[in-house]
């Protein structure tokens, strides 16, 4: 019996014949299944490799919440300590960095309307000359001692989510910054405040100014996780302990997945690449 004869032909071109052809559709089956595994396994890992990636922050988290019209409430009572002045100002830094659309309320015993929503944040630039303790400021500003009292923050409060419902404004959101000291008769109508502004879709974040313990676990036990900050905690949106955890975790999957897409890659060429045979140097032939 003759030998069986495989003569490997394209157009023309030289090449090799085998005498073992009958192992060829078999191992060609294994190595178009391997390739089919590998290719899959590789797109599988480059995929979630990609989902990994969403997860991680692109950027420091906003003074406001992103996509929305913020009223910016601003406390300038007597109760406001000097070194409180250097948070309210980097607050007011922060929105002119975001380039923000705000409106801006400043209260003491009485709220007054200063800007309207939609305004410009770079609209706050000339007020930080006066948001400094009065005794450094000019002589005669809104908030020197003959115009400031107590603090009723539910009067302010109420007052920016009028204004944000009188201008039809959608997305909006309402910032506080205050030492959060309101008058003890204040406490109930400012827990129906609050009550009212969290049964709209107006967002609500408040930046404590050194607030005593009673202050504190008011607003605390009003507002959910993350809608309350202490200046010497971490900024808004930011996230604490396993939270954290989670997001440090999230680099290291995404280097672990590409780690393993380029092993699929490097797998898929040394077991499943095609058969590279060298050429003669003199006839241009297969050695």
């Amino acid at each position: 019996m003759w030998p069986r004869v495989l003569s490997f032909r394209s157009r023309g071109r030289r090449v090799v014949d085998s005498h073992d052809a009958g192992a060829f559709p078999s191992v060609a089956r294994r190595t178009w299944a391997l390739r089919i595994v590998l290719a899959g396994a590789a797109a599988a890992l480059l995929l979630a490799a990609a989902a990994s990636a969403r997860d991680l922050e692109t950027r420091k988290p906003g003074v406001l919440p992103s996509g929305t019209t913020g009223m910016v409430v601003i406390d300038l009572s007597l109760s406001i300590a000097d070194e409180d002045y250097h948070e309210v100002r980097r607050v007011v830094r922060g929105l002119l960095e975001e380039d923000a659309r705000i409106g801006l309320v400043v209260f003491s015993d009485v709220a007054y309307e200063l800007l309207p929503p939609g305004t410009p944040a770079s609209e706050l630039r000339p007020m930080l000359r006066l948001l400094v303790p009065p005794k450094l400021g000019p002589a005669i500003n809104p908030w020197t001692a003959a115009f400031r009292g107590g603090t009723r923050v539910s009067t302010a409060l109420e007052l920016a989510r009028s204004i944000l419902e009188r201008d039809g404004v959608e997305n909006a959101s309402i910032l506080l910054v205050s030492d959060l000291e309101t008058a003890p008769d204040d406490v109930p109508t400012l827990v129906q405040t609050v009550d009212s502004i969290r049964r709209t879709n107006i967002s609500l974040r408040v930046v404590g100014l050194a607030p005593s313990s009673d202050a504190r676990t008011i607003f605390q036990g009003l507002l959910q996780q993350g809608e309350f900050r202490i200046p010497s905690e971490p900024a808004l949106g930011e996230s604490t302990g396993s939270e954290d955890e989670a997001t440090s975790s999230a680099p290291l999957a995404l280097l672990v997945l590409g780690a393993f897409f380029f092993v699929a890659l490097a797998a898929h060429e040394r077991f499943a690449g095609r058969l590279a045979l060298p050429m003669s140097r003199r006839a241009g032939r297969p050695a």
